[in-house]
């Protein structure tokens, strides 16, 4: 029998069959462990029934991948929803930034969306837009509170599995209650002491919004570590670089600190954004220090 794995607790798999609508308590069987793999949320698979009153079964096979990402550890995702407030708390731009370095990587299509916007200003939504429109991603600004703009999220994630992920205490958890109905997941309070969101989602799991489209909702996270690649690859990474690519004095530039950069040219003329390239310099600058402590 085959299903999809919709979440994964502890080591038990509870699998979706799509042709009986029933969901199967699965453990995996030891032969994963034994060639050291896992099975992840979104993963096709072939499982038996071991107690079909109880709905238990043991996972025998995973199907191939056709996409997979280390964190959110998740398998089979076509897009990616990353989630921020435009304020309470205000965009931690350097973690957005290694977020879409991460799904640039991958070559995984993102969008962004900025929730709380019935709490800012025109001036800090005008310039979100701008920042990240610029590189040629989506970018969405919506309030879970007041339900506004879900449509357009929903016209985002039709037909697709998407992953949504976030840092804590920016709506995320909400956003998906006005996504889907059925489900109501527990949400998070906001400390107003450091204005940084208690996590609420312990666990990915997937989660239908209507037949044929589905988001996977992921733990939230608070830092992430772009620097398992060499720094001369992090510039293609950042797509606004991509037009000034061979137009450089020196071939192989790295935008970094080299005569004649036309990246940098194009930052002094207000064409890329200041923040995103400190972002970029900063991730460089650290690939540069991991360099040199492994010489």
């Amino acid at each position: 029998m085959q299903g999809r794995i919709i979440k994964g607790i502890a080591g038990f798999y509870y699998v979706y069959d799509v042709v009986e609508f029933a969901v199967y308590e699965c453990k995996a069987k030891g032969i994963f462990r034994k060639e050291k793999i896992k099975p992840l949320v979104g993963d096709l698979v072939e499982y038996e029934v071991l107690d079909k009153e109880e709905g238990t079964g043991n996972i025998t096979k995973i199907l191939p991948r056709k996409s997979e990402l280390i964190r959110p550890a998740v398998a089979n995702i076509d897009q990616a929803l990353v989630v921020f407030a435009v304020t309470k708390p205000k965009p931690h731009f350097n973690l957005l930034d290694r977020f879409l370095v991460m799904m640039e990587r991958q070559e995984m299509s993102v969008a962004i969306c900025f929730n709380k916007q019935d709490l800012a200003g025109e001036e800090e939504i005008a310039e979100l837009k701008a920042t990240y429109e610029s590189c040629g991603y989506r970018v969405i600004f919506t309030s879970a509170y007041k339900e506004e703009n879900i449509q357009e999220i929903k016209a985002v994630l039709k037909g697709k599995i998407t992953a949504v992920a976030g840092p804590s205490g920016v709506g995320k958890s909400s956003l998906i209650n006005c996504l889907q109905e059925n489900i109501n997941m527990e949400t998070g309070s906001i400390s107003r002491k450091i204005e940084r969101g208690k996590h609420t989602t312990r666990h990915s799991e997937l989660i239908p919004v209507d037949e044929d489209s589905y988001i996977m909702d992921t733990p939230g996270f608070s830092s992430l570590y772009t620097n398992d690649f060499e720094k001369e690859e992090l510039k293609s990474y950042f797509p606004e670089f991509r037009e000034y690519e061979g137009t450089c004095r020196f071939l192989g530039c790295n935008h970094v600190s080299e005569p004649g950069c036309m990246v940098k040219n194009a930052l002094e003329e207000g064409n890329i954004h200041r923040t995103r390239y400190d972002d970029y310099l900063e991730m460089y600058r650290e690939l540069e220090q991991k360099e040199k402590r492994r010489y």
